[in-house]
């Protein structure tokens, strides 16, 4: 493959996803690439481009400049956007396929690694493969979660249900119903209200129960519609669930693992008694290639 600026040649892709939340990955170690928000779109696009829930630019944390900082904890820096091309600040499914992404291209090893994100230093563990080949789990320390607090609803259609506003890095409104169709279209953005508590927008979670422990979701991301998994919206829920089932480990004194299926696969969630959250899920790439940049470089499909 040939990595090169969009416009004098063709640039390596690769498609990956963790859950079935799938991503564009584009690898740009010094910062070349200089991607519109309209030509992400189109290289999101699921009939005209390569198709994707987001992209991932693999850059290096020294060639970026919200991630210069950064660079003496983590060498590598997640460029990520939605697929409507705007900037999120974290995903935590597109972290553990970005340290797949290092591993495959033999940037990184099994073991532990540190990854950069507009949100802060996310720290990753790749666990070694199966005797018979199958791809090692990725763990990523997804930071501490926080409660900012205030009244949230959330409406579909003629139903409101109260919300727990739970901030990964990125906003989340997390609401517990009777059963999972009760979301109905969620390509659609759900109504949160007052607006003033996501002045950015946010990730909604709709959750059921399965079991102790166990439950189970699905997500309107911010920017992108209804996706296969959120892996910060799994972590939220996971959250939002024990603080509701009162097992805050801060209290109890032990750690609290959920398991939180997704339509895509499953997650398990972790928070330790610091209060740090730790997820742990798949992560697989599934194709590479090289793409014109001409076709980048005209736009969305309208």
């Amino acid at each position: 493959m040939t990595d090169a600026h969009p416009g004098t040649a063709a640039f390596a892709f690769l498609k990956g996803h963790g859950t079935e939340n799938d991503f564009v990955i584009l690898p740009d170690p010094d910062g070349l690439l200089d991607l519109s928000a309209a030509q992400v779109a189109r290289l999101c696009d699921r009939r005209a481009g390569i198709g994707g829930d987001g992209l991932l630019r693999v850059v290096r944390s020294t060639a970026h400049p919200e991630a210069a900082a950064l660079a003496d904890r983590a060498e590598w820096f997640m460029d990520y956007r939605n697929s409507d091309g705007s900037i999120a600040e974290m995903c935590g499914n597109g972290v553990r396929v970005f340290a797949r992404y290092l591993q495959r291209a033999g940037l990184a090893d099994a073991g532990d690694l540190a990854i950069a994100t507009r949100a802060g230093v996310r720290e990753v563990h790749l666990a070694k493969d199966g005797d018979d080949g199958t791809p090692g789990a990725v763990t990523v320390g997804m930071g501490r979660a926080t409660l900012p607090g205030g009244e949230v609803t959330v409406t579909v259609g003629s139903r409101s249900w109260p919300a727990l506003h739970v901030d990964m890095g990125n906003p989340h409104a997390v609401v517990f119903v009777d059963d999972l169709a009760d979301a109905g279209d969620l390509f659609r953005a759900p109504l949160v209200t007052p607006f003033e508590s996501y002045p950015a927008g946010t990730n909604v979670e709709f959750v059921v129960d399965r079991g102790p422990r166990h439950v189970a979701m699905r997500v309107h991301e911010r920017g992108s519609g209804e996706t296969r998994s959120c892996g910060t919206g799994a972590c939220a829920v996971m959250v939002a669930a024990a603080r509701r089932d009162g097992l805050d480990p801060a209290d109890t004194g032990r750690p609290v693992t959920y398991t939180v299926d997704v339509p895509g696969g499953r997650l398990v969630i972790t928070e330790t008694v610091e209060g740090l959250i730790e997820m742990t899920g798949p992560a697989v790439i599934v194709a590479e290639g090289d793409f014109d940049p001409a076709f980048a470089a005209a736009g969305p499909v309208r």
